[in-house]
């Protein structure tokens, strides 16, 4: 049962640009509209007055206007947005000039740099001048391998105001990792580092880059920013220079070329652990205006803001992240381990740099839960407004956490969506109540449903998570793929012209949402669908487990569920500890979910995002190949489960 946690004020709700944004469609569209229910409904029903009111109340500009907001195809897939409109994405995240802080970086190692907006315009013109130099234009693929740091935003927006398509992957990946990603999408240049901390650790990352060059002939030009060292050595490097030398100290201006609506931006990749990752492409139009709904109309963003996500260049919240500029917030970019030297590492940057949103993981969080770190008993948040969760379900004793140990007055929103639509599907309203493991609502704009396997529509029931109409960061495509057979395959076979997104979840009868977990790792013992985070809830509950997996593994002609539980230091897998698991479990879900199989191991392999792979474990318990392990922070995790299984 999900308790409340949180109530906004009036005074919270009155201010909020929600209900600005719902009074000023009341005036213009003659509408009566006075709940969220009653303005998503309105969204649904009537797209095209919903996202022309977006783009007029967020400035959203257009060198040349649209025919029409929306033609409808067949499908989701044919439908057209915005159909003559030309604009420019970068223009967007740098409209703002002045001398307010565009940008605050924080280093593990304590390094902080600052830049304003006029400076950030000034680096951005400078980096531009080299792209030019270099023959960059509209369609070019330029790529980020880079850490969190305000190069990587620099180089984004240069790229993207001359129409190049940027693509990016932190440097903790390794050379095949990075070839299996660029290599794809044959980028002509390659804005690096000489290397990056971690964990109070230099590593270098210049010895991966001879033969990343070597391996993507499409590339012409490296460009190695000086992280670690002033001036790194960059002998046997082809086509390397420092960044230093690269840039246009001459160029006062950015050129921001204006392109259609669906003219390719950013180029993401699925994770990869079943294959060679797929390359997402993400159009300008769709991107910004669905980023900037969510930033100003879900988190409440503005001018005044500052927001701090916790993020590699690798997540696509790094992307989502950067259009905090579009709205005139201050980003503060961290990159580094989040608990070196201690557990306080991040919050000591949320208090200091007076952070008003911060956004992380629900890995992170349940991670400062088991370490029995308590922020507010070290900390003061008296800006904190608002913290952001996503990457997998946050379980309701995580949301409990904040709220007890972190701030009591404050926004808490779990959110859902991904790669596949640099976005989210449902997410926070700072105007709505929070509960317990639940996120808030569908998006707006977001005609997101719940359907059983024939296509039924669920409330209060667990089934697949679709949008059933056109939204308008769906992807272009697929790189690589002219016919669209793969990007078919992924989202629009299970049901026709709907949506697909993998998300076995629930709408509640408040219409929140709650993620049950990865469709494709449904657990099925004797029929009965059970989503891993169901089990997952349970686990967090029981006292010295810092960790888990659960998978479900072939036994005869059914299924056992078999979890995997990583234990605090210095405590073991006893047979009274089991039996508390599989009762908390029992009584608070249906014996259904009692794992048949339940061990001990060390480490549990994840994504470099932080995200569980479940098939990739199911796959070594059940002896298959798993294909894709440079795409895992820690691939050697997976010979823990090696004669694990049944």
């Amino acid at each position: 049962m999900s308790k409340l946690l949180w109530q906004p004020s009036n005074q919270r709700i009155a201010a909020a640009r929600l209900t600005e944004f719902q009074n000023r469609v009341n005036d213009q569209c003659s509408l009566a509209l006075s709940t969220y229910d009653d303005l998503w409904q309105w969204s649904i029903d009537q797209p095209d007055q919903f996202w022309g009111s977006v783009c007029q109340f967020l400035d959203i500009e257009f060198s040349q206007p649209a025919q029409e907001v929306l033609q409808t195809g067949v499908g989701i897939r044919d439908a057209r947005w915005f159909e003559g409109a030309k604009l420019n994405f970068a223009k967007h995240l740098l409209k703002r000039r002045d001398d307010s802080i565009a940008i605050i970086f924080r280093g593990e190692n304590g390094k902080r740099r600052t830049l304003t907006y006029a400076e950030l315009f000034q680096q951005v013109a400078s980096v531009q001048g080299y792209l030019k130099k270099m023959n960059i234009g509209a369609g070019d693929r330029v790529a980020g391998y880079l850490p969190n740091a305000p190069e990587a935003i620099i180089a984004m927006l240069a790229t993207t105001a001359l129409g190049a398509v940027w693509t990016s992957c932190s440097p903790d990946f390794g050379v095949n990792g990075v070839v299996d990603r660029f290599g794809q999408v044959e980028p002509k240049l390659i804005f690096t580092v000489d290397g990056y901390h971690y964990a109070g650790k230099q590593i270098n990352n210049l010895d991966k880059l001879p033969e990343i060059v070597d391996r993507i002939p499409s590339v012409e030009g490296v460009v190695v920013y000086p992280f670690l060292n002033d001036s790194p050595d960059l002998t046997g490097i082809k086509g390397a220079q420092p960044w230093s030398e690269a840039l246009d100290d001459q160029a006062g201006d950015i050129d921001f070329v204006e392109l259609p609506f669906d003219h390719p931006l950013y180029i993401l990749y699925s994770s990869g652990t079943t294959g060679v990752p797929k390359c997402i492409v993400h159009g300008a139009g769709g991107t910004l205006l669905q980023h900037m709904k969510e930033l100003a109309l879900h988190t409440d963003l503005g001018p005044d803001s500052r927001l701090m996500y916790f993020t590699t260049c690798g997540w696509m919240m790094w992307n989502w992240m950067a259009s905090g500029l579009a709205v005139g917030a201050s980003l503060v970019l961290f990159d580094g381990s989040p608990f070196h030297p201690t557990a306080s590492a991040l919050w000591d940057i949320v208090e200091q740099e007076e952070i008003t949103a911060f956004g992380t993981s629900a890995k992170y969080i349940a991670a400062i839960q088991n370490a029995g770190y308590l922020p507010n008993q070290h900390h003061s948040f008296a800006q904190l407004r608002s913290i952001l969760s996503t990457g997998s379900p946050l379980s309701p004793e995580s949301f409990e956490f904040i709220y007890d140990s972190v701030k009591q007055d404050l926004h808490l929103a779990s959110i859902s969506g991904g790669t596949d639509i640099v976005s989210c599907f449902a997410l926070g309203v700072p105007t709505l109540p929070v509960y317990s493991g639940e996120l808030q609502a569908r998006g707006l704009g977001m005609a997101v449903d719940i359907y059983d396997d024939e296509g039924n529509s669920l409330l209060e029931e667990k089934g697949e998570l679709v949008c059933t109409a056109p939204f308008p960061s769906r992807p272009i495509g697929f790189w690589n793929d002219p016919q669209g057979e793969r990007y078919k395959a992924a989202y629009f076979e299970r049901f026709d012209n709907i949506w697909a997104h993998g998300d076995y979840a629930e709408l509640t009868k408040r219409k929140g949402v709650i993620i049950h977990g990865r469709s494709d790792a449904v657990l099925n013992p004797g029929g009965v669908r059970i989503g891993t985070a169901e089990i997952y809830r349970q686990v967090e509950k029981v006292a010295g487990i810092t960790d888990s997996i659960c998978v479900g593994l072939p036994k005869e002609d059914d299924v056992v569920v078999a979890l995997y539980v990583v234990l605090a230091d210095g405590l073991e897998l006893t047979d009274d500890l089991v039996a508390e698991i599989k009762r908390t479990i029992r009584n608070n879900t249906t014996p259904r979910h009692v794992p048949g199989i339940i061990k001990a191991v060390t480490d549990i392999p994840r994504t470099k995002s932080g995200k569980i792979v479940e098939l990739a474990v199911r796959n070594v318990l059940v002896g298959e190949p798993v294909k894709n392990r440079e795409s895992l922070a820690n691939p050697e995790a997976l010979e823990l489960f090696e004669g694990l299984g049944v």
